[in-house]
C-alpha cells in the first residue's frame, strides 16, 4: 500500500485539530503530501428591515450586515483555521489547501477527488443519540460515500 495523498477535513474544534495531527503523523511517516480542506457551511440570516414602501405600506427587506461581507469574514476563519494547522503540524510536508463553500460531507469528497488522495482523515465529534439524529455525522457519510479509504480519528477527551 502506497500513501502519496492523504486529505484531511479540518474545522475549528478540538476534535479536528487532534486528526490534524494524527493525519501529519501519518504523512510524515509515509512522506506523502497533504490536503487541508475546510468547508464552510452556509449561514442563514434572517434579513432586517431597511424602510417601509410608501406606497403599499410594506417592509422592505435591507440586509443588515451584507452577504459578502459574511462570506469574507468565513473566508478568512477558513484560512486562519488551515493555517494553524499547517504551522501547527506540517513542517517541511508539502500542503495543498482547500477552502470550499457548501456541504461539508460532499466538499471532503469533492476535495479528496480533486487533490487525488490515497486517504482521507477527518476527526469525530462523537455524537451519539438525538445529537447525531438531529447534527448527522460528517465522518459517517464521508465513510459510506468515499472512493479511497477514510480514517476516522476518535478524540476521547480526559476529565
Amino acid at each position: 500500500m502506497m500513501i502519496k495523498k492523504i486529505l484531511i477535513g479540518i474545522d475549528d474544534s478540538k476534535y479536528a485539530e487532534h486528526a490534524a495531527e494524527y493525519g501529519f503523523d501519518i504523512a510524515h511517516k509515509f512522506k506523502a503530501e497533504v490536503g487541508l480542506v475546510n468547508i464552510v457551511e452556509p449561514v442563514m440570516m434572517p434579513q432586517t428591515i431597511a424602510s417601509t414602501d410608501p406606497l403599499m405600506s410594506m417592509a422592505m427587506p435591507g440586509t443588515g450586515i451584507e452577504e459578502m461581507e459574511l462570506l469574507d469574514i468565513q473566508k478568512n476563519q477558513s484560512e486562519n483555521i488551515v493555517d494553524r494547522a499547517i504551522k501547527k503540524f506540517a513542517g517541511n510536508i508539502q500542503v495543498t489547501q482547500f477552502h470550499e463553500y457548501g456541504s461539508t460531507t460532499d466538499g471532503i469528497i469533492n476535495c479528496a477527488k480533486e487533490f487525488g488522495a490515497d486517504l482521507i482523515i477527518v476527526g469525530t465529534h462523537n455524537r451519539t443519540g438525538l445529537d447525531r439524529l438531529l447534527m448527522g455525522s460528517v465522518a459517517e457519510h464521508v465513510v459510506r460515500h468515499s472512493e479511497v479509504p477514510v480514517l476516522v480519528v476518535p478524540f476521547k477527551e480526559i476529565v
